[in-house]
């Protein structure tokens, strides 16, 4: 039998991932209403639209996708676009790693299909502030299966709706609302904004570039400017080597 204190503090992690999560979806609903009806707007069938929610479950790769397939570019540079677009959760599975290392592999296949952008967001912050436990990635489970569960019903609702969604609503402007909802609170020293702020102006520089690399390059570029940011703060911080004796 699972001891109760054990089964409790599962339970507990799950319910704190998914309040943690819950807030978030403000942003992500209205962008998987956009994605419903870019989806049907491309071509693909309300199968294809729903199925892609759930199997790719990458809301800005899945937008390109679907742009591209409308553009009826080829399958090979479709799946290659779409694959430096997630390139971003190599980046997101290298930071997490330490703190899911010790799961299963079943575990680890799991958290890594539900490791998007919003359900990092606040994992990654619990992990890092929050008490060590043991069931500590049962946060993610909740954030993970909160943002899952929106994004499909949203998704939905937006191919069941089309284009009764009148343009006036301008739900596509929830998608950049929602990333800086979850940059924002996180920065905290001058190295994390010398890196949003070179990430920032690589992004703009870098858009003319093929099959939207300019991801990965404004990612790099950003974490490359706050390390260094962060290894001249700390090495020119001046330290006491003679502390007064007390």
């Amino acid at each position: 039998m699972t001891d109760a204190p054990a089964q409790r503090s599962a339970t507990a992690e799950f319910c704190l991932g998914v309040r943690h999560e819950l807030p978030l979806q403000l942003g992500v609903i209205p962008f998987g209403l956009v994605f419903g009806i870019l989806g049907l707007a491309s071509g693909l069938t309300s199968l294809q639209t729903i199925l892609l929610s759930s199997i790719l479950f990458g809301g800005a790769s899945q937008v390109v996708f679907a742009q591209l397939w409308a553009a009826g570019v080829p399958p090979l540079i479709v799946g290659g676009s779409v694959s430096v677009v997630n390139l971003r959760h190599v980046l997101y599975s290298a930071s997490m790693a330490q703190y899911l290392a010790h799961l299963p592999l079943r575990w680890r296949i799991l958290l890594g299909y539900l490791l998007t952008d919003e359900a990092y967001a606040v994992s990654i912050k619990r992990f890092q502030d929050g008490p060590k436990t043991r069931y500590q990635h049962y946060h993610l489970l909740g954030s993970g299966m909160t943002l899952w569960v929106a994004w499909q019903i949203s998704t939905l609702v937006g191919v069941i709706a089309g284009t009764t969604i009148p343009e006036s609503w301008s739900l596509s402007f929830a998608i950049p609302l929602t990333f800086i909802a979850l940059v924002a609170p996180s920065i905290r020293r001058r190295a994390d904004l010398v890196a949003c702020v070179v990430a920032a102006v690589l992004s703009l520089i870098c858009q003319p570039l093929p099959w939207k690399s300019w991801i990965i390059i404004s990612a790099l570029g950003g974490i490359a400017a706050g390390w260094m940011t962060h290894y001249h703060t700390s090495k020119n911080t001046p330290t006491d080597k003679n502390p007064r004796p007390r």
